[in-house]
């Protein structure tokens, strides 16, 4: 896994990861013919992430591609100004993930694919589970998948009808 930040389009910094490059063979009458898909994830750590997957013949190329659609796919996610505001699960295919808020000072307590998304995020104190199938296809979907579905106790106020107070009575 690797991390490079770069100035995109104006001064909009963003952090991005390449979570896993595989490589794939077809056989042909001259010998193998190599491809790569390369799975990436972008964010502002601020909240806003994205990820994408990029096929090519070159490995360059099959990052450029996957850190386009990752940046075609950013959306803003609820966190708190140390971590999550509540419990959830994400879920996508086989792959299962646990995401719990954690105190100060806890860290980033993450496998590699789920890590590179909370780093992009923004999120700095997390506590994480796999459970079922560690395919970092999955598990990066998963972790998207949970943190799309946080809510703040601000949205779900607003969506009941009712003041922050009233809910949190």
């Amino acid at each position: 896994m690797s991390e490079f930040n770069k100035n995109a389009s104006g001064d909009d910094q963003f952090i991005e990861k390449i979570v896993h490059i595989n490589r794939t063979a077809k056989v042909v009458k001259g010998g193998r013919r190599f491809s790569f898909s390369a799975i990436v994830v972008v964010g502002d750590g601020k909240g806003k992430v994205g990820c994408g997957l990029g096929k090519a013949n070159q490995v360059p190329e099959a990052i450029r591609k996957g850190i386009e659609q990752a940046r075609k796919d950013m959306k803003r996610v609820s966190i708190t100004s140390m971590s999550i505001p509540h419990e959830i699960y994400g879920k996508f295919g086989a792959g299962l993930v646990m995401l719990k808020p954690a105190v100060e000072g806890t860290g980033v307590i993450a496998g590699g694919a789920v890590r590179a998304v909370l780093e992009a995020a923004g999120v700095h104190n997390i506590l994480t589970k796999c459970i079922g199938s560690h395919n970092p296809h999955n598990l990066v979907k998963a972790t998207m998948d949970g943190l799309r579905r946080l809510r703040s106790p601000q949205q779900i106020a607003s969506l009941r009808g009712k003041s922050l107070d009233e809910i949190s009575a």
